[in-house]
């Protein structure tokens, strides 16, 4: 039986004038159209969750981030639609069941909702993707299986969207953000957040894949920080703003 791989090269961000640049690998992580009792005679070649993905029509596909230590799961069906969640320890994880049950896998360290995608990132170098994506793939499609819903209703949110109370500035940076900016880092399986704007510095929450990542530092200056300043003149730097640890739950 034939097994469907593709491979992504060279995906570079027109938006931002292809200063976010990245190579990448994607798998797909299912057989292909092949009859079941087939994937079923050759299981010595497929794991135990490729296989119950195949019989159920499920797809999901993994991406590469920047981050080694991260990898974007694809479901082919909606995460979250219009907003983005971080959860970075299993008590911030009340809110949301699917977030739970992959904090259960051992190795995670944090999980990050897309509008399509879910990111995972592991504890370290010495844990072995080779063991923890079977465990993944087949949480991730028993959970859609079961119908839950993904957040519930008391899940915190912090509104980063335009408000009466921002000047002219923070009104263009907000822009800017979500239409030039956000897109591009989603597609490395982050995310960035609006903190604020006080002389002349904007403070940004870097999530997902994004929070751990060596280049994070290239993001903001080379790209982030460059960008803002080109389009807006009031802006003189870009920081990095970590919240404490009592913060159970980030989101946009």
């Amino acid at each position: 039986m034939a097994a469907v791989a593709a491979r992504r090269l060279g995906v570079t961000a027109a938006g931002l004038g292809g200063r976010f640049s990245h190579w990448g690998r994607k798998e797909v992580n299912v057989a292909a159209k092949a009859p079941l009792h087939l994937a079923v005679q050759q299981k010595p070649f497929l794991s135990s969750a490729v296989l119950r993905i195949a019989a159920r029509s499920m797809f999901i596909q993994t991406h590469d981030t920047p981050n080694p230590n991260s990898l974007k799961f694809i479901p082919g069906k909606p995460v979250l639609e219009a907003r983005t969640m971080e959860f970075t320890s299993p008590a911030s994880t009340y809110c949301s069941p699917l977030a739970r049950q992959l904090f259960r896998i051992e190795g995670v360290k944090s999980v990050f909702f897309g509008t399509d995608f879910i990111t995972v990132t592991k504890e370290g170098e010495d844990t072995d993707w080779n063991l923890m994506k079977p465990d993944i793939y087949a949480t991730i499609m028993d959970f859609y299986a079961s119908g839950l819903p993904i957040i519930t209703e008391e899940a915190p949110r912090t509104d980063t969207a335009s408000s009466e109370e921002d000047d002219e500035v923070v009104l263009m940076i907000k822009e800017l953000l979500d239409t030039r900016i956000r897109p591009t880092v989603q597609e490395d399986g982050g995310d960035v957040i609006f903190k604020g704007f006080e002389d002349g510095i904007v403070q940004l929450k870097l999530q997902g894949a994004c929070t751990s990542c060596p280049s994070s530092i290239i993001t903001l200056k080379n790209g982030i920080q460059n960008m803002l300043q080109f389009y807006i003149p009031e802006v003189e730097g870009v920081e990095q703003v970590v919240d404490d640890d009592k913060e159970e739950a980030n989101s946009a």
